[in-house]
């Protein structure tokens, strides 16, 4: 894409800056809402030619009268020359042109099969079985495309959490004027946006014609701190950004006085960060734990929000489908089984399906729209679960086993989770890490072994196709390609001591601290 295109696209009023996940469209589904398709100028042809009265709507071929045999809760589907049977309820509630359509009264209302002229048969057997409830695996290069054509034709449908290849988002770019899809398209510049540097690379382009609009993610850590006595102004109490070009780090605010990161659950969701649990006092064993959640908005807006009704710390906290899940953790020094989701619009926490077992401080990753927990279970074995909304429960997704080894971190990557292990007998200095690709179900162990000192791949965090980790001597990036993580470059360490929590945060312009200065060893 021309660097003028991308100046034109970068308009503040069309494309404002938002949070994404790692990969686009991983943090959940893209819904393209009909009354976007009017607000930038119109449905596209074949829709309009849908609504015109049943003569005029000859591309559609002749209606077909519905036979005694025809179900009043489905209808047949015509798309180019495939078949597909369809739930009727489904069409109407997801889609602005099928619920038009049955309750127009025009003919093709009342007919048992419907013909469609434009869409990729592909693209719409996908979008049906979205519907339905599943997650399928776009797989071939045209895929992804043809599934994004599918809801610019039928507005208001989700598309499964997918990340594409260069040359896929490339062609979305292209083709995103004549589909209409400014939010697939936005979603695919701030992905863009976000690599920007090993893209200029692979594209052949300055890295300045790939900046325009929103700015880029930036990974930030915060250092263990609890309210205790005498600590409230301690340096521990700030978040810290890692400002790549000047390489260092910078202060980027500092957490309110009540706020306890020490066993707290930490996690991003609409690029704001919220702190849940964490304990009050430098022990565990003597720990109460705070009873306010926190949190931080870059545009400078802090607040806090009602804790779990359950007080639990060492939890998982992870922002996913809209709402924040705190997973399990400990209370009174007693692992817990129990979940609860908190939905930031109503403001209230409220209980779903329990972990298979009791667990604290489990590791949590999302690949594809979908959410999976790290489990240790007997016998040295790992498990990977995932949580379902629709049906509230956990189920089983695979399990690893390896002599004395256990996940102690999981990050995804378009279809991958990879797994942080600590090496036989408690060697946590050098770790392995093994990949389960959700397409294939299958594992594989990534060559040779990777230095964790001071816990760095533990606090592993993905943006694009590179891997940030930290500690206090240096950050180390690396380039997933090739099914390994090459090292890509190193940078300043981090300025504080302790346990760290990473995260990814979209600052807004201007919001430049100053380099963070640094804490000794205590």
């Amino acid at each position: 894409m021309s660097p003028d295109a991308l100046q034109a696209s970068s308009h503040p009023a069309c494309w404002p800056p938002h949070h994404m996940s790692r990969t686009i469209f991983s943090q959940g589904d893209i819904y393209i809402p009909w009354e976007r398709f009017c607000r930038y100028g119109g449905a596209p042809e074949w829709v309009a030619a849908a609504s015109r009265p049943p003569e005029a709507a000859s591309a559609f071929g002749p209606a077909m009268p519905r036979g005694p045999e025809a179900s009043e809760a489905s209808v047949q589907v015509w798309v180019g020359s495939q078949l597909f049977q369809a739930d009727r309820a489904l069409l109407v509630e997801h889609c602005g042109f099928f619920r038009g359509l049955f309750r127009s009264g025009m003919r093709e209302a009342r007919a048992a099969e419907v013909r469609l002229g434009v869409l990729s048969p592909d693209g719409f057997c996908t979008a049906l079985r979205v519907l339905r409830g599943e997650r399928p695996a776009l797989e071939a290069a045209d895929e992804l495309l043809q599934a994004v054509a599918a809801p610019s034709q039928a507005p208001a449908w989700a598309l499964p959490g997918a990340q594409p290849s260069v040359g896929q988002l490339r062609a979305a770019v292209r083709r995103r004027r004549r589909l209409r899809l400014h939010d697939v398209f936005r979603s695919a510049r701030l992905f863009i946006r976000d690599g920007a540097r090993e893209l200029a690379a692979e594209w052949r382009c300055p890295r300045p014609a790939l900046r325009g609009g929103a700015a880029a993610s930036s990974y930030v850590a915060v250092s263990t701190h609890a309210p205790a006595p005498g600590f409230l102004e301690d340096a521990s109490r700030t978040m810290c950004y890692l400002d790549e070009e000047e390489d260092a780090w910078r202060t980027l605010a500092a957490l309110p006085l009540e706020a306890s990161t020490l066993l707290a659950g930490v996690a991003t969701l609409g690029n704001k960060l919220y702190i849940v649990g964490g304990v009050r006092g430098p022990h565990k064993e003597i720990c109460v734990v705070v009873e306010l959640g926190f949190c931080y908005d870059p545009r400078a807006r802090r607040s806090s929000f009602p804790s779990p009704h359950q007080p639990r710390y060492d939890t998982a906290l992870v922002g996913f489908d809209g709402h924040l899940y705190a997973i399990g953790g400990e209370f009174q020094r007693m692992p817990m089984s129990s979940v609860e989701r908190y939905d930031p619009a109503a403001g209230c926490w409220s209980f779903v399906a329990d972990l298979p077992q009791p667990a604290a401080g489990v590791p949590c990753a999302q690949a594809r729209g979908r959410l999976f927990v790290c489990l240790w279970r007997p016998a040295d074995t790992t498990a990977v679960v995932e949580y379902t909304v629709q049906g509230d429960t956990w189920l089983p997704v695979a399990e690893l086993r390896r002599p004395q080894s256990y996940g102690h971190c999981m990050v995804a990557h378009r279809d991958s989770l990879y797994v942080v292990r600590n090496g036989p007998k408690d060697d946590f200095l050098h770790c392995a890490i093994d990949c389960l690709n959700l397409a294939t179900g299958q594992w594989t162990a990534l060559p040779g072994q990777f230095v964790n000192s001071k816990g760095a791949l533990f606090t592993a965090v993905v943006r694009g196709d590179t891997v940030y980790t930290v500690n206090r001597m240096f950050t180390l990036l690396y380039a997933i390609e090739d099914g390994t993580w090459r090292l890509l470059r190193e940078q300043a360490g981090f300025p504080r001591p302790g346990s760290l929590q990473t995260f990814l945060l979209r600052l807004p312009p201007g919001s430049r601290g100053p380099v963070a200065s640094t804490t000794p060893e205590l």
